[in-house]
């Protein structure tokens, strides 16, 4: 028997992918649990690559007419109840504050006291806060369209929490737009949901499809909900973001009204769409292995680490001082928009500790530092889309000049790959029983079968969702918008259908 390879992460993805998950988390420092059940601590190296998430995405948000506000964290109980499909979406979740100050009781604890004149909700998503802005902003159809964005945090009283994939609070943007006609504001749902797709795989490196979401799927209150899918490693889907047409159901209930053209009165059409933090869970459950965290160029918070190698307390001087000139060298160049982010590892221990210590945060780039090499004026890189042993050595002129192209062949191979590995785990399914055992999980051993996404008929019969749902915990996860007219029975109920669907278990 082989022996097996050594890996830095243990368990394996393939022995226990939930608890690889957390060890990866873990191993790269990005986050930990707070003492708040449910929510966690965003650690630096985790905020940083969330800021290059935010600096990307606010770009591109801008880029396209939006413009960024605030809106406050707690909404009067009064405008959920005005929305009745979106309260009831949102109402398990829903943390309430009641009172206003705490006081000591005779045995010294602190009682809530204070109670409020009306409940207020922790911010679950803001579309009636805002809604209520947006009445006394909008007047005449002059004032529209209007495209605001916010970054901000939201509370969702989650019962199974996982860091970044399902917290109670999670940081996220939510963009909110209102438009005096129904064409314009649908026009903005699919423009937004393109810029997610389009940052999900130029910059995330992660391959997706867009879709919409059945009726059974869609947004409390929406039209329309489309949506961006990933797949990740274990071989389910991840929604990635999402995109809402609200028609005129929330201007109706919110009052947001204009004057138009023509002196009626009228109401507006709006949108809201978002992404979150789970983009980092998707972003390393689609990039990772057995050897830690694995982080596209583009994204990544540092692109290249420096390691000195000293063996030596003579040659410690030496070694520093080209490594620090190297550096300053390299940080005078741009990658995507922003310096090249370099560290240097100049801690005390053994190289092999330090190098482990940088495979596993996933940075693009390590490069070894030596006396030899300083003798060469050379370099020795490896790269973190490659095994760990994959190393070369290049003259230090030539890796200034090509570390550009360097990245961005790292970035290319991360986005091949996972769309390689997304295309070897989807696969056309027509019958019932083929599907049935394709998400069994006792037949995933078997080389013909296999879980992951399912393309199959479907009839629009809501019955079938709830079929597949209870029995195999499979849910449509979108009809997708490339999607070829094809004439076929439904995969489940063996009605007439007019396209495929993707059918896919999900976080």
């Amino acid at each position: 028997m082989a022996k097996q390879a050594q890996t830095a992460i243990t368990p394996t993805r393939e022995e226990d992918y939930p608890e690889w998950y957390q060890q990866v988390v873990r191993a790269a420092d990005l986050a930990e649990n707070s003492a708040v059940r449910g929510c966690m601590v965003i650690k630096p190296w985790g905020y940083a690559l969330w800021e290059n998430i935010q600096r990307a995405l606010d770009a591109m948000f801008k880029a396209t007419g939006h413009v960024n506000a605030y809106f406050p964290l707690f909404i009067p109980l009064s405008f959920l109840e005005k929305e009745a499909q979106h309260v009831q979406g949102f109402a398990k979740e829903c943390a309430v504050v009641t009172h206003h100050r705490l006081e000591a009781g005779p045995d010294g604890r602190l009682i809530p006291t204070g109670e409020l004149d009306e409940p207020l909700v922790v911010r679950p998503t803001s579309e009636t806060i805002i809604g209520a802005s947006f009445a006394k902003w909008v007047q005449s159809y002059r004032d529209l369209p209007l495209l605001i964005n916010q970054w901000a945090n939201v509370v969702r009283w989650e019962m199974r929490t996982r860091l970044f994939l399902r917290t109670t609070e999670f940081l996220w943007q939510e963009g909110h737009t209102a438009h005096a006609t129904q064409q314009e504001a649908v026009e903005e749902t699919r423009k937004m949901l393109d810029v997610y797709a389009d940052f999900a795989e130029n910059w995330m490196a992660m391959p997706v499809i867009k879709g919409e979401k059945t009726a059974g799927e869609r947004f409390p209150g929406a039209v329309n909900t489309y949506c961006i899918e990933a797949f990740m490693q274990d071989r389910k889907a991840l929604q990635a973001g999402t995109s809402h047409f609200l028609g005129q159901n929330f201007a109706k209930a919110q009052e947001i009204k204009y004057l138009s053209a023509a002196g009626q009165e009228e109401f507006a059409w709006t949108t809201s769409w978002g992404v979150s933090t789970r983009l980092i869970g998707g972003l390393l459950m689609t990039h990772s292995d057995d050897d830690g965290l694995v982080l596209p160029p583009k994204l990544a918070p540092a692109h290249v680490v420096i390691l000195p190698i000293i063996h030596k307390d003579e040659v410690r001087a030496e070694v520093m001082e080209y490594c620090e000139k190297f550096a300053a060298e390299l940080r005078g160049l741009t990658y995507h928009g922003r310096p090249v982010g370099i560290e240097i590892d100049a801690r005390e221990g053994r190289g092999g500790d330090k190098v482990w210590t940088w495979i596993k945060k996933g940075v693009p780039l390590r490069l070894e530092v030596g006396p030899r090499d300083i003798a060469s004026d050379s370099v020795f890189m490896a790269r973190r889309d490659r095994g760990h042993k994959d190393r070369e050595s290049l003259p230090r002129a030539e890796f200034v000049a090509k570390i550009a192209s360097i990245l961005d062949d790292v970035q290319q191979s991360l986005f091949d790959r996972a769309k390689a590995y997304r295309a070897e785990h989807t696969r056309r399914i027509d019958s019932k029983d083929q599907f049935y055992d394709f998400f069994t999980p006792e037949n995933r051993e078997k080389p013909e079968i296999h879980g992951g996404f399912a393309e199959c008929h479907w009839s629009g019969d809501p019955a079938v969702e709830e079929v597949v749902k209870n029995d195999l915990n499979v849910t449509i996860r979108c009809i997708p918008l490339d999607a070829q007219p094809e004439d076929g029975q439904c995969v489940i109920s063996g009605a007439p259908s007019k396209q495929r669907v993707i059918f896919g278990k999900s976080y």
